[in-house]
Formats: C-alpha cells, sequence, structure tokens
C-alpha cells in the first residue's frame, strides 16, 4: 500500500512540473510577441517617414531644377542685354577709382579732426591741477570735445550764480576756446532727478530743472564772454534738466555726477561741411 502511494505522488508531481514549465513557456511567448509586435510597429513607422522624407526630397529637387531653368534664363537674357548695350566697362572703373579717391579725402578729413582735438583735449589736461582734474572730466567722443565739471566748482549753492572758486578752471578753458577759433562752443547744463526748492530765495522765479539747468548754462556763457572775452557768436547756452544722466539716480554719487555742466567744442559746421565738400586734388 505504501508502494502505491508514492508511486501515485511521483506521477503527481511530475505532472505539476510540467504544467509550470508549459505556463513559464507561455508567458515567454507571449513576452517575445508583445516585443515583436512594438518591434514591427517601430520599423513600419520609420518606414514611413522615411517615405515621407524621400516625398519632401524629391521635391526640393524638382523646384531646385526649376529655379536654375529659370535663373539660366535671366543669366542668358542679361548677357544679351549686356552685349547689345555695350556697356563701357572703363567708365565703371574710373567712377569707382573716383569714389575711392574721395573716400581717402573723408578719412584724411575725419583723422585731421580726431589729431586736433586730441592735441585740444592735451593741452587743456595739461593746463589743470591735480585738484581740478579730480572734478573735470575732458573726453573726445565722435570728434567732439567734452569738457565735464562738477555743479559745487561753479555755482554758489542752491544757485545759478558762477562762484569765486570756478574763475581759475573758466580761465584755463577760456584760453583753450580763445587758441582754437575754428571751434563752435555749446555749453550744457545738467541737473539730478530731485526737484528743487522753489521756496528758497536763490530759485525765485525758477519752476523746475529745466529752468535751472539752462540758467547755469547761460551763466558759463556769459562768464566766459565777459570775463575772458570770448566770441558770443561761438557760444550757445543749452539746458537739458535731469533728461541726460550719465548714472542712475538712485545713490548720491550718482546724483552728484548728474548734477554737471558740459563744455562741447565741435568744429564750426560750416568750415567742417566745406572741407568735405571740396573734391580731392587729382593725382
Amino acid at each position: 500500500m505504501n508502494k502505491k502511494v508514492f508511486t501515485f505522488a511521483l506521477v503527481a508531481g511530475a505532472l505539476m512540473m510540467s504544467g509550470c514549465a508549459s505556463k513559464k513557456d507561455l508567458v515567454n511567448c507571449q513576452n517575445e510577441n508583445r516585443e515583436l509586435t512594438n518591434s514591427y510597429q517601430t520599423a513600419k513607422e520609420q518606414l514611413a517617414a522615411a517615405q515621407a522624407r524621400v516625398t519632401s526630397l524629391e521635391e526640393q529637387l524638382a523646384q531646385q531644377k526649376r529655379d536654375y531653368a529659370s535663373l539660366q534664363n535671366s543669366l542668358d537674357k542679361s548677357l544679351m542685354n549686356t552685349n547689345s548695350n555695350n556697356i563701357n566697362i572703363s567708365k565703371l572703373v574710373d567712377q569707382i577709382n573716383e569714389s575711392n579717391q574721395y573716400i581717402r579725402h573723408l578719412v584724411e578729413v575725419k583723422s585731421k579732426s580726431d589729431s586736433l582735438n586730441m592735441v585740444l583735449t592735451n593741452n587743456l589736461t595739461r593746463s589743470l591741477s591735480k585738484e581740478e582734474l579730480k572734478e573735470v572730466d575732458v573726453q573726445v567722443l565722435k570728434g567732439v570735445v567734452y569738457i565735464s565739471l562738477a555743479d559745487n566748482m561753479l555755482y554758489q549753492s542752491g544757485s545759478y550764480e558762477i562762484n569765486d572758486r570756478a574763475e581759475e578752471t573758466l580761465s584755463k578753458i577760456a584760453k583753450i576756446i580763445m587758441d582754437y577759433k575754428d571751434y563752435d562752443v555749446l555749453i550744457e547744463g545738467n541737473t539730478d532727478n530731485v526737484p528743487i526748492n522753489t521756496s528758497a530765495p536763490s530759485m525765485k522765479n525758477i519752476r523746475n530743472n529745466w529752468d535751472l539747468s539752462a540758467l547755469r548754462a547761460s551763466s558759463v556763457v556769459q562768464y566766459l564772454q565777459t570775463r575772458f572775452g570770448v566770441a558770443p557768436k561761438r557760444l550757445t547756452a543749452g539746458g537739458r534738466g535731469e533728461y541726460n544722466p550719465v548714472t542712475s539716480n538712485d545713490t548720491e554719487l550718482g546724483k552728484q555726477r548728474n548734477r554737471r555742466t558740459q563744455i562741447i567744442i565741435t568744429p564750426k559746421l560750416d568750415q567742417f561741411m566745406d572741407l568735405i565738400d571740396k573734391a580731392p586734388e587729382k593725382e
């Protein structure tokens, strides 16, 4: 009896093991089938994209052939027109040479102007003391000399009247202006963005920073004219108020830099234009 039971158990175990193996193979087959299906779908999509790309390239090639034919046709017509009109190539070359000569002339004019301005700047810088150079900034920008002076070295506090301290510095600037008689001079007043105190006695009848900047520029102009004999026809006074800052007004240092008067020295426009318009001498 025990032998029969043992034999039955062996048979049942073998069947169970066989069933497990079959189920595992089925799962593997299902997974492999899914992978093959996905690979097949991917291949179909790639093939469709490749076919679309081929179609697009064929269309581009056809368009390029049409463009080439059109370009060739235009070139043939241009060659025919050139031959029929018999363009004078020598005349065109002469015109190009004349243009190049005029360009060289303009470059020489600019170089001469830049050189004069650099000499002017160097002369002025050498004449100023170390203390004055701390409050006077001299620059040449695009052929124009800019002399920027801090307001506290020019004007009485809260006023547009010139102070005693300004005389020595303005006398040196006036000498430079007098030495360069072919230059015009623009005096430009600038302020920070702080509204003026209209209740102050020195600000009587001054409405805003526009007025203050213009009056300060006018004070410098009249000072140069009356004290140092600069011809008034060479001088122009202008005010830009708070609307031409060189830096932000968010700090006291920034406001101090923006409160300035600029003396702008430029060649006289009519003489400069005459120099440009003068035809260069032919070699």
